[in-house]
């Protein structure tokens, strides 16, 4: 028997949920049915797709091959769907969207309240990664659109200038820090500072800073995790620097204190990417204008500090 479009969805929606059963209350299609769909799809290609166990099923390594493969026939059946459908009808699917850990804390919700109102069949998924994962990711088409922190041109990718976020020191509640009188880059020699490890995008751009403005930091803790670090400030155990939308409400509940840097000023580029070796989904488009609007609205109220670019409003078809 060949393989045939059931089989891939299970595969799919098994993988997703790790059971059967899951899948197959989903489906509304008898779990027995599923279970013979996947063995006869694993004796055609001669690979185990899933590892059984007591708590459901696991996808082996083939099954992540298998299952990426999957995704993007699955897409691009539904691509010959819309193509002839109504322009606005709701569309089905499956899309996965990446972002690094502080923009997928601002994002996500409203991201998926915007799916369910307008597409509540397309099913989504959301990686959070740094982006140097999310690059790589997105070139292996596991991703089908990710917001990056600006990283090398490549002709692989059709990128799009978001936001030039602008980064704060962060205090405690209770330390020496106003939005209303700015702290010059220099003066952050005598503070001591809690940064992420070397080699992290955010790092590498005070440390330019600090390289410009002629001054050596005293680093005292190094913490990726951005809970980390916000946690430790938040117990006077020094200082950090963070752009301000990831801590909005910290901020306002006067739980964390911030003041802008300047001479310079350290900022970041924020990007959305897409693949350009092949056609980008619906699923993928909508999605991604939903970010730019998102971004776009919380600049022009005051949420996120940060320029928007004069093309932000481009469309993206």
């Amino acid at each position: 028997m060949a393989m045939d479009v059931s089989q891939l969805r299970t595969v799919i929606h098994v993988a997703e949920l790790g059971s059967l059963s899951k899948a197959a209350d989903r489906l509304h299609i008898a779990q027995p049915a599923l279970s013979r769909q996947v063995r006869l799809l694993e004796e055609e290609l001669g690979v185990r797709l899933f590892n059984r166990h007591g708590r459901g099923m696991v996808v082996t390594e083939a099954g992540q091959e298998v299952l990426r493969h999957a995704q993007r026939i699955m897409s691009e059946l539904e691509e010959i769907r819309a193509s002839v459908a109504d322009e606005d009808a709701p569309l089905r699917g499956h899309v996965s969207i990446g972002m690094p850990p502080t923009v997928a804390d601002i994002l996500s919700i409203p991201l998926v309240s915007a799916f369910r109102a307008s597409h509540p069949e397309a099913t989504l998924r959301i990686v959070s990664a740094y982006s140097g994962y999310l690059l790589d990711w997105l070139h292996r088409g596991q991703v089908d659109v990710a917001i990056l922190f600006e990283t090398r041109p490549s002709r692989s990718l059709r990128s799009i200038h978001l936001l030039e976020e602008v980064l704060h020191l962060i205090g405690p509640r209770d330390a020496d820090l106003s939005q209303a009188d700015p702290i010059k880059f220099e003066e952050l020699a005598d503070r001591r500072l809690l940064l992420p490890s070397s080699g992290h995008g955010l790092r590498k751009i005070v440390e330019d800073c600090a390289s410009e403005a002629g001054v050596h930091l005293k680093i005292s803790v190094e913490a990726d995790s951005y809970s980390t670090l916000k946690n430790l400030v938040k117990a006077s155990q020094g200082y950090t620097i963070l752009p301000l939308a990831p801590i909005h409400d910290e901020i306002s509940e006067q739980r964390l204190s911030h003041a802008p840097l300047y001479a310079p000023v350290p900022v970041r580029r924020i990007m959305m990417s897409f693949p350009s070796d092949r056609p980008t989904p619906r699923l993928a488009k909508f999605a991604g204008q939903i970010l730019q609007n998102t971004i776009q609205e919380l600049v022009n109220r005051g949420a996120w500090a940060g320029n928007l670019p004069q093309e932000s409003s481009r469309d993206l078809e």
